[in-house]
């Protein structure tokens, strides 16, 4: 009798092992096959493409100006450049281009010309990615002074609005703007009042590039 009690004791033992190694079985199965969202995550890339500047129609490359030129199908030709102070900008396979002074389409199309001694029928792309020759800057009593894009004509006023309007301390008849031409600078008077009250509306000049308006 004794013998067949341990007979017992020992298939209850053995079955509830091999119930427990099926489990384990089970959930490192079910672990290969759903894996941790969280590492995929890590593995991601980060999207670092910038987009490009909002530009109008027309607009003219200048010195400082980052474009980006794309050969469709040849990574290895498409660059993101930097117009230097020369106005020219470096691409592989046809080195040197002066691109200052262009508008993005004819860049484009001066490009695929160029590339035709290498490419067979070269697809060009050529887009502002930021704005940096024509720059006005603002500072003093304004909301957010800073530097500003000219991308299309812009005025005093306009200008101002850009950048926040006024704090309370601003003295809107004190503002000057400071313009460097042929190395000489020279101070426009600009009274805030008048303009808007229809007076002497001519003192809201079109800014040009380098202007600095000082609001006091």
């Amino acid at each position: 009798m004794f013998s067949f009690k341990k007979q017992i004791v020992l298939a209850v033992a053995l079955s509830w092992v091999a119930g427990a190694g099926s489990l384990v079985s089970q959930t490192q199965t079910a672990n290969l096959k759903s894996p941790d969202p969280s590492a995929a995550d890590v593995t991601k890339p980060a999207d670092t493409s910038r987009p490009a500047e909002v530009v109008p129609a027309g607009y003219v490359v200048g010195d400082s100006d980052i474009i980006r030129v794309n050969v469709w199908k040849e990574p290895e030709v498409s660059q993101t450049a930097v117009v230097r102070t020369d106005g020219n900008i470096s691409l592989p396979l046809i080195n040197e281009v002066k691109v200052s002074g262009m508008t993005p389409i004819q860049i484009q199309n001066m490009v695929a010309e160029k590339l035709k001694s290498f490419l067979n029928n070269p697809q060009v792309t050529v887009t502002v990615i930021e704005i940096r020759s024509k720059r006005a800057f603002i500072t003093g009593e304004v909301a957010r002074p800073g530097t500003y894009s000219l991308n299309a004509q812009t005025t005093i006023l306009q200008l101002i609005a850009q950048a926040g309007g006024f704090t309370p301390f601003a003295k809107k008849d004190s503002i000057v703007v400071l313009r460097t031409e042929d190395g000489r600078q020279s101070r426009l008077k600009f009274k805030y009042n008048e303009v808007v009250q229809g007076k002497k509306t001519d003192q809201n000049i079109a800014l040009h590039p380098g202007d600095t308006v000082v609001v006091p």
